[in-house]
């Protein structure tokens, strides 16, 4: 099964959108593709996921562009091709479950279910209530369920149809942490089993790496940037995709010196000092940014520092602590640099920060480690 999505949108407000001189207040474009994956639109509220998700769904109508499922044209501005909603053979789950109250779930589930006959209705409902594990609440009703146990009737009552493409609008945004990991190992599950296309949209960077194989960040209506998890998250190819993702450290102030040897490496003046970059193609003079995330960041014993080899000072940085912040199984420290007195946070886990015997105002040395650096 596969999706194409290639669509523009605009939205002028509140005034006449055939005024030509009016701008418009958004605009969207986003264009990507998946098989049968599971795809995470990713980004910021706003940035237009969910725009993108209803278009899809035939619940917004894009200016331009094709909506391409399995080979089917959902939508084409040129060829005038534009199904409506009930002819679209998808699943959506909203933000909130959408649940019909008066209806209990076995209802709720077969509500979907059109031009199927009575035994054949009873079969698919027994089976979604099977695959989405609520056999025992099918008589209850939503006023009667938890907020996990609605999704999963929601999730089940989707899929009942058998959807080209399932789409989930931040379906567990209201859920508490120890729901929403449940949810996530479940709905990946059914996923795999019944090999449908996904699309998934969320802000949260721990839910969009551990569910999506494929990731799709928004920004401002565009893909910023497509790829697997690993790609997005230690690979971003922009400033707010690396913003996005976790690398809270973030620098504008780097100038290319050189090149090291080979084309091995980048030398660049940044923080006060000299920082040795993995090899970008840019002339000397060049400014340009870096990051690395704080987890990337090595804290270094400066009592051994004197025995450190010449080939392993490179990026040694000195600070000292204004902050630390217990997480749990890590702390994170802010570090003020001694050279320009940039904030530098780095992470390390508890094991390696008590050994090291440091606290707040006290100074440490940490090095950057350069295969793990990012420059854009």
């Amino acid at each position: 099964m596969t999706v194409e999505v290639d669509i523009e949108k605009k939205f002028y407000g509140r005034k006449n959108r055939k005024w030509k001189e009016k701008k418009p207040s958004f605009s969207m474009h986003c264009s990507f593709d998946t098989d049968s994956e599971f795809a995470v639109l990713f980004g910021c509220s706003g940035s237009g996921k969910t725009t993108a998700l209803r278009c899809i769904a035939g619940l917004e109508n894009p200016d331009a562009g094709t909506i391409r499922i399995n080979d089917k044209l959902y939508f084409d501005s040129k060829r005038k091709i534009n199904l409506p909603p009930q002819k679209r053979k998808i699943g959506y789950m909203f933000q909130e479950n959408a649940l019909f109250p008066h209806m209990n779930v076995r209802q709720n589930i077969e509500f979907g279910l059109k031009g199927l006959g009575f035994m054949e209705k009873a079969s698919r409902v027994d089976e979604m209530l099977g695959l989405a594990g609520i056999e025992e609440l099918e008589f209850a009703y939503p006023g009667e369920l938890s907020g996990g146990q609605k999704q999963k009737a929601a999730l089940a009552r989707a899929l009942a149809p058998s959807p080209e493409v399932l789409l989930l609008d931040e379906p567990f945004s209201s859920l508490d942490t120890v729901v929403r990991l449940k949810l996530r190992k479940e709905l990946r599950a059914i996923q795999r089993r019944l090999e449908v296309p996904v699309i998934f949209i969320t802000h949260d960077p721990v839910e969009a790496f551990t569910m999506a194989d494929r990731i799709v960040v928004f920004d401002n209506g565009k893909v910023q940037q497509l790829g697997s998890p690993e790609d997005v998250f230690y690979h971003p190819k922009t400033r707010y995709v690396a913003e996005l993702v976790g690398f809270s450290n973030l620098f504008d102030d780097a100038v290319v010196e050189r090149h090291g040897q080979r084309d091995e490496c980048t030398f660049l003046w940044s923080l006060g000092t000299e920082i040795t970059a993995p090899y970008i193609r840019r002339m000397a003079g060049d400014r340009v940014s870096w990051g690395i995330r704080p987890e990337n960041i090595e804290l270094v014993n400066s009592e051994n520092a004197h025995s450190i080899r010449k080939e392993d000072r490179k990026n040694l940085l000195n600070g000292v602590i204004r902050n630390i912040v217990n997480k749990g199984t890590s702390r994170i420290m802010s570090l003020k640099l001694k050279e320009s007195e940039a904030i530098l946070n780095v992470e390390v886990t508890n094991h390696i920060f008590d050994s090291l015997k440091i606290g707040t105002g006290e100074e440490c040395m940490v090095r950057i480690r350069t295969s793990d650096m990012i420059v854009f």
